[in-house]
């Protein structure tokens, strides 16, 4: 028999199906939490008036980190640390903006600059799971693909483990950027903020850090649908 036939009515491809189906909604959700956060608190200016580019400089100096250079780029919250180039990018608004938002996420980025300073365990993890994670995923949906058309499920389920890379990947994420988070509210509320702009600068990044957890969930339950395709074949060979 085809291997795909009545694929679509197969209980496990359905289960599967519902499984990915529920965490698309919650990356939504976590994705709109996110905008909706820094709609709110981008309106809000910090009591001292620094912008995103001087708070970053500010902590990049005083952790002896005066070789990053700080630029502006285009976008909306497409901020991010390059530990290539050893450049800390800001988007406009958080890169000229005085608001509570802005330098949240700023601080979040000098987060992760201090951490390859300290040579924080789970990003150099990160790092050296990151180009085994991505052959994995694109040798991945060969194997899988030629596995389940030739109804070799063995070839399938080198393709399953394979795959799993990126799911390691977005774990080990997890705590990189929860830890980036921590080391920016604790300079924040030390250094910079009072405490209710503190706790705007904690719903931010807290919101923020929810849009890595969805995406580790709906890759999660996307594998568990493969899992579940794979494991339906099996027991119809």
């Amino acid at each position: 028999m085809f291997p795909f036939y009545g694929f679509y009515y197969n209980s496990y491809y359905m289960i599967g199906t519902i499984f990915v189906i529920l965490a698309a909604i919650l990356a939504l959700w976590a994705q709109m939490k996110v905008q909706t956060t820094y709609s709110r608190f981008k309106k809000i200016p910090n009591s001292r008036g620094i912008t995103g580019a001087q708070i970053a400089r500010e902590i990049l100096d005083s952790e002896g980190l005066y070789d990053i250079q700080i630029y502006e780029v285009r976008g909306q919250l497409s901020d991010h640390y390059n530990p290539g180039k050893k450049t800390i990018n800001l988007s406009h608004d958080i890169y000229r903006g005085t608001s509570i938002a802005a330098l949240a996420v700023a601080a979040h980025e000098c987060g992760h600059a201090i951490q390859y300073k300290e040579k924080y365990i789970p990003i150099s993890l990160r790092n050296a799971i990151l180009p085994i994670a991505n052959v994995g995923q694109y040798l991945g949906w060969i194997a899988i693909f030629i596995g389940l058309i030739l109804g070799q499920t063995d070839i399938a389920w080198f393709g399953f483990i394979a795959m799993c890379g990126i799911l390691a990947f977005q774990l080990v994420t997890l705590p990189v950027e929860f830890n980036a988070s921590s080391r920016a509210l604790s300079i924040l509320q030390t250094r910079y903020l009072t405490s209710g702009e503190y706790d705007g600068a904690k719903k931010m990044l807290s919101a923020a850090a929810m849009t890595y957890v969805a995406a580790m969930i709906s890759t999660l339950m996307s594998m568990l649908r493969i899992f579940l395709i794979i494991l339906g074949n099996s027991r119809d060979d």
